[in-house]
């Protein structure tokens, strides 16, 4: 579905930011605001007009929480998610061709990481518009950090697959790339099916390779834990259902 209605009146916007397409972070979770987003980041951000989201009412809110006087029914909102109709996307572009810059909001963390929002900034790049990358909370680099694991080799593979020989292919497939290249790998699930995940994560690899299980990243009950395939079998401990990150390395 497309939610954009676009308002461009150049002549009352505020030229205080230059005009570009800002990539704006969003908090992991229900953290303090002010820990994982930067004063200028909220400074930016009651400066733009027009959003390309990958979801408006949590966009919405986000908006309100950067800036509580901000007037929302006065912003455009361009959805961009697997709805979408790639034939729109280049339109969401237009306000920054009429020289109004334009923001891009994700559910959480950063945009155009793991993201669909990495479809208008490949559009903004090949037309030669500025594309400004705002610091703020990554869940991949952030697990990565933390987990001990080898940050200057690892891939992001997302979700893995839902069939249950396919899953256990890519289980193989990325254990061989972690002996074979000595590469951390990094995977997600979704929140209801982490526990079950782990489960069978404890059955299929290895007993001597180490997984890090990185939960509520920067959230009150983060918990970020690297043990053996071996240490977790043996544990109670699950992550429920709460946003988390899987790492796997040696």
């Amino acid at each position: 579905m497309r939610v954009c209605m676009l308002k461009i009146n150049t002549d009352h916007f505020p030229k205080m930011i230059e005009a570009a397409l800002y990539l704006i972070p969003v908090p992991l979770s229900e953290g303090p605001f002010h820990r994982v987003l930067t004063a200028h980041n909220v400074e930016i951000v009651k400066e733009i007009r027009h959003y390309v989201v990958e979801n408006v009412r949590s966009a919405r809110r986000f908006l309100k929480k950067c800036d509580p006087g901000i007037d929302i029914d006065s912003l455009t909102f361009c959805e961009l998610n697997r709805h979408t109709d790639p034939a729109d996307i280049e339109s969401y572009l237009d306000p920054l061709a009429a020289g109004e810059p334009v923001g891009v909001i994700s559910e959480a963390g950063c945009p155009a990481v793991a993201d669909p929002g990495a479809d208008v900034v490949a559009i903004a790049q090949r037309r030669g518009f500025r594309v400004v990358p705002l610091v703020g909370p990554s869940s991949i680099l952030l697990g990565l950090m933390a987990s001990g694991f080898n940050g200057q080799s690892f891939v992001f593979h997302g979700y893995l697959p839902i069939d249950a020989q396919a899953r256990a292919r890519k289980l193989r497939d990325m254990q061989q790339s972690i002996m074979r290249e000595n590469q951390t790998q990094i995977f997600i699930e979704t929140p209801y099916r982490n526990d079950s995940l782990l489960t069978e994560l404890t059955r299929v690899l290895p007993p001597q390779i180490r997984l890090c299980v990185a939960t509520d990243i920067t959230g009150p009950n983060e918990r970020i834990i690297t043990r053996t395939i071996a240490q977790w079998a043996r544990s109670n401990e699950r992550p429920g259902k709460v946003p988390t990150i899987f790492l796997l390395y040696k």
